[in-house]
């Protein structure tokens, strides 16, 4: 018996390592020779190439591709429709599909990735961001940053929770869940965990 559940309609290759309590739903499709966590949770007509790296509590929402040098750490989000790219310059007439090719694209522990938003290939999303819907990422993005527009931009910063924080003297707080921040040179950590 398996330790997690796939819908009827759902395709698992062979060779494919899914966790436990992971649940994959209508019309996805798993390649093999992938990894995927425990506890996560991949919507209707997702599909997960080969060589894709899924950490634990991942949720992957509705019509997302998660394509070949996309690592995904533990407790991601991946909005409805949005889309990972592979390679910087495709071109049908001279294919580029060998590993080779590909470039690492990855989304650090809890980040977020809002709906329809493109990831282009190659980039880091750091810890805890949170990419708006419909952004255009197409360079690496600080931990606990709040990114928006096409390209994307830096417009503030977040909670692990998600809410916006306000930085003063360089320290916030946060308004809903109270975790405490520091900003030291442009980078976010957090000062005191509730």
């Amino acid at each position: 018996m398996s330790e997690y559940w796939v819908h009827p309609t759902a395709i698992v290759d062979e060779g494919a390592r899914i966790g436990q309590d992971t649940k994959i739903w209508h019309f996805s499709h798993i390649s093999s020779r992938t990894s995927i966590g425990s506890a996560c949770s991949l919507g209707q007509n997702v599909y997960v190439a080969s060589q894709v790296t899924i950490g634990n509590g991942v949720k992957i929402q509705n019509n997302v591709s998660v394509y070949e040098g996309v690592v995904l750490e533990d407790y991601v989000f991946c909005g409805p429709s949005m889309v990972f790219t592979n390679v910087r310059t495709p071109r049908s007439a001279f294919p580029r599909n060998t590993s080779n090719d590909y470039q690492k694209t990855v989304v650090k522990y809890g980040a977020s990735i809002g709906a329809n938003a493109t990831v282009v290939c190659g980039v880091t999303i750091g810890e805890w961001a949170l990419i708006a819907a419909g952004a255009v990422v197409n360079k690496d993005v600080l931990p606990y940053s709040l990114v928006a527009g096409v390209p994307a931009r830096q417009i503030g910063w977040v909670c692990q929770c998600g809410l916006s924080l306000a930085f003063r003297d360089q320290v916030a707080a946060c308004p809903e869940c109270g975790r405490k921040y520091e900003m030291i040179e442009e980078t976010v950590r957090i000062a005191k965990e509730v």
